[in-house]
């Protein structure tokens, strides 16, 4: 079966670079997947899980909660404001904390709920126009602007260009969250997992490796 391919790969990656595979969790991202392909992972015992769109996770995730135990769900698209709340309901996770007014928002409904996601910080490595994420020479500021909000800041998050060698991007990655205390490294997705995990990477998000190709909407 393809997940334990994955896991398979991800053991051996992680004992070729020296580290337990215990410490490196496996998201499977089950955006643009047909509920029956996700069901049939859930059928197979894995808990965790990633979404882009707030609102196709609303449209499954909870049914699925209420069937499956200890479901694990990330959030790992883009989120816009409006969106938040609906988002911190949902999510054990959010990995695309990008902007200051997002941070804000997420502190006022923490506040008003008495409940927060775990957060991860994105940067845009490439500093590509097109792409969300904060750039790397402002990612020191923005953690400590965090910080200072009391935001449960896990680590970072990077999608590298796809012309570009990811490691590189990788490496950056790791360097940043080095340098600001953090140990937590969502990177690296179904073809470069492996490269991530010898850099560090404490979050691989694998799709279609797992699923198949997406069927589109």
């Amino acid at each position: 079966m393809p997940l334990k391919d994955i896991q398979e790969r991800m053991k051996v990656a992680a004992q070729s670079a020296g580290r337990k595979v215990d410490d490196i969790r496996l998201i499977a991202v089950s955006k643009v997947q047909p509920n029956e392909r996700v069901e049939s992972v859930l059928e197979e015992g894995h808990r965790v899980f990633g979404e882009n769109r707030v609102q196709e996770a609303a449209s499954k995730w909870p049914d699925f909660c209420e069937r499956y135990d200890n479901i694990d769900l990330h959030l790992i698209g883009p989120l816009q404001s409006n969106k938040v709340r609906q988002a911190m309901e949902l999510a054990n996770a959010i990995h695309t904390l990008d902007r200051p007014k997002l941070a804000k928002t997420i502190v006022r409904i923490a506040q008003e709920t008495g409940n927060c996601p775990e957060l991860f910080i994105q940067v845009n490595t490439g500093e590509e126009p097109q792409k969300a994420g904060i750039a790397p020479k402002e990612t020191d500021q923005f953690v400590a602007e965090c910080r200072g909000l009391n935001l449960p800041i896990v680590g970072l998050m990077c999608i590298p260009p796809i012309d570009e060698e990811p490691s590189l991007h990788f490496a950056l990655l790791a360097k940043i969250a080095e340098r600001n205390g953090l140990t937590g490294l969502s990177m690296g997705m179904s073809s470069d997992f492996e490269r991530a995990i010898a850099l560090g990477a404490t979050h691989i998000r694998v799709g279609s490796a797992i699923f198949g190709e997406r069927v589109p909407t």
